[in-house]
């Protein structure tokens, strides 16, 4: 299974009942990569009934987690990982994809985002292979991280080779592809009004069964009860929130999450606790939400406004949490609802 480790913090408000007009919202869902998804649509007549949309939506599930698992062995990605240096594997178009969208995330950070930090993520014991939650070693962070770096990396064809035994780990934009990738499905068997959702990934498009469209709230990043910080409408968008609060350890008095910053090899520090992105890619959201909530409040910040990003920030303050949303935010998030 692929193992989530971003902050869930997306909730569905409003009725899930059917309507008068003879359309009816459907849901199904179940585990997936160590979490849970869910789908509602409206069924129109002469659309899927929801165990045939259920088996599309689950074979789905299932090639990804084939693919890109770092929790099984025989995983695609997992069996390259295992590779030495200076070796290529063929692999399925999808990891290929999400590898060049990785490299785009990680030249445009500066090399802070980055997909092969799971050394990194075992040595801070995060990753599949953790053994302890603990500070390394100055010499074992060193060791380290000469097996980190987008770098190390080249598309042959089919093939994915590496010049340094680094190790890849989708966690930060594998459900949003699995959102993509489904919506994408629904759409294909005609179905256009649905929320699609892995992991607290979306995509919504459409209306539900009643006409009323499908809000979202976002939660505030706190880990003891369920605060909506703000309610937004979402049509046409996928939404993702990253973020710090659910997976962290202390030592020493000090916090250290399981957010990393390649650059430094280390968990960040600053004080943004939480980043929510829309954008017309549930992919995107999912990747360009990690990466901010890498950069920070005021790099972050600055990252969005100048690629025109949509990302409303939640961050700690000694009062609590401020809130700020980027210009696109405002535009693409729908009317706002207090």
């Amino acid at each position: 299974m692929l193992i989530r480790w971003q902050g869930v913090a997306l909730l569905l408000l409003g009725a899930l009942s059917g309507c008068g007009n003879g359309n009816t919202l459907e849901s199904f869902g179940g585990p997936t990569m160590g979490s849970t998804y869910s789908i509602k649509y409206v069924r129109h007549a002469g659309l899927a009934a929801p165990d045939e949309v259920r088996v599309q939506v689950e074979q789905i599930l299932a090639d990804i987690d084939r693919q890109m698992s770092t929790y099984h062995s025989d995983s695609d990605i997992e069996r390259f990982n295992a590779l030495p240096a200076n070796r290529c594997q063929a692999m399925p178009a999808s990891i290929l994809e999400l590898v060049r969208v990785g490299e785009q995330l990680s030249v445009q950070s500066d090399g802070s985002y980055d997909l092969t930090v799971e050394p990194l993520l075992n040595l801070w014991g995060f990753g599949p292979q953790a053994r302890e939650e603990k500070v390394p070693s100055a010499e074992a962070l060193a060791e380290v991280r000469q097996r980190v770096g987008h770098q190390h990396l080249r598309i042959d064809g089919d093939q994915l080779c590496k010049d340094a035994a680094v190790e890849v780990d989708f966690n930060s934009i594998a459900a949003g592809y699995a959102v993509d990738t489904i919506a994408s499905k629904l759409e294909a068997m005609g179905i256009h009004d649905y929320l699609a959702e892995a992991t607290g990934e979306l995509k919504a498009s459409g209306r539900k069964a009643d006409g009323s469209p499908w809000r979202i709230a976002l939660e505030e990043p706190r880990d003891d009860r369920q605060v909506a910080e703000r309610v937004i409408v979402v049509d046409g968008y996928g939404l993702s929130t990253s973020g710090d609060y659910r997976n962290y350890f202390e030592q020493g008095g000090q916090r250290f999450s399981h957010t990393f910053d390649a650059r430094s090899g280390a968990p960040v520090s600053h004080n943004l606790a939480s980043v929510t992105v829309i954008h017309p890619s549930a992919l995107m959201a999912d990747g360009l939400s990690t990466l901010l909530l890498i950069l920070g409040p005021e790099r972050g910040w600055d990252y969005a406004e100048k690629h025109d990003i949509g990302a409303f920030f939640v961050i700690r303050a000694d009062t609590g949490f401020v809130t700020r949303s980027s210009h696109a935010f405002e535009r693409l998030s729908g009317k706002k609802t207090e």
